[in-house]
């Protein structure tokens, strides 16, 4: 799946939102290394730079346009591409930031569990993940999938990432080796213009493997059936914005 800079940054003020709160958990006075996983265009890893001013700051991930885009944005740090799945530091470092990527890996608490290892003592891992499997945005994609032209090629078949586990399984994989653990979850209400905007956000991440699936051959005529689903779901509001519910799992741990 190829992802498009541009249209993630559609929403930039939104999608970085999260990051920030997830930012202000992290308790460290002497962070002098600090990593970006999925560091996307880079709007993620900007804000780690001006929290940690005197740090090294790189950022990671496995996308060449998300990568041209950090490097233009940031032309002074360093990006690398790599699969976080299989990444890890030369040295151990002060914080790993994981912004709304470790979602898409079914084993990422396998992952958390490495990345822990590559810590700094005291050191940070700070994770943000959509928890919105459950929301219509993304049950539309499921249900429009298996009603159409294209849905014989489906049947029988799941284009949905797998669902996050529940907090007490971060809790038990992960706190042996931690000082410190911070989960909770926020709810963000996303006030858009209409069903034809939250079509364009979810176009850049949770759509577009459905995209991807049906080919250009069926692409309009699905837009079409998600958005006729999205409008249904998401009705216009007194002032004519539609509200879109964004739930987020958020966890900050810390290693002994």
């Amino acid at each position: 799946m190829a992802w498009s800079a541009s249209q993630y940054l559609k929403f930039e003020e939104e999608r970085t939102q999260p990051a920030r709160d997830l930012l202000a958990e992290i308790r460290h006075d002497a962070v002098t290394t600090a990593v970006d996983l999925g560091c996307g265009p880079g709007n993620s890893t900007e804000l780690l730079a001006e929290r940690f001013p005197g740090a090294a700051i790189r950022g990671v991930d496995s996308d060449a346009d998300m990568l041209e885009a950090a490097r233009k944005r940031l032309p002074a740090l360093s990006f690398e591409q790599a699969d976080i799945a299989a990444w890890s530091p030369a040295q151990p470092v002060d914080v790993l930031f994981a912004n709304a990527v470790l979602q898409w890996l079914p084993d990422h608490l396998d992952v958390m569990d490495r990345l822990i290892d590559h810590l700094t003592p005291g050191g940070v891992l700070a994770v943000q993940m959509p928890d919105n499997l459950a929301e219509p945005s993304h049950k539309a994609m499921e249900a429009t999938l298996h009603d159409g032209p294209w849905a014989a090629e489906f049947e029988g078949r799941s284009l949905r990432r797998p669902s996050l586990p529940q907090p007490i399984a971060y809790y038990e994989r992960l706190s042996p080796k931690l000082a410190g653990l911070n989960l909770w979850h926020t709810v963000y209400r996303h006030p858009m213009d209409d069903a034809a905007a939250i079509v364009e956000w979810v176009k850049a991440t949770g759509l577009r493997p459905y995209l991807d699936a049906v080919g250009d051959t069926y692409r309009e005529k699905f837009l079409a059936a998600y958005q006729a689903r999205i409008a249904d779901a998401y009705p216009p509001q007194e002032d004519g914005k539609c509200l879109l519910l964004f739930p987020r799992f958020f966890l900050v741990a810390v290693k002994k």
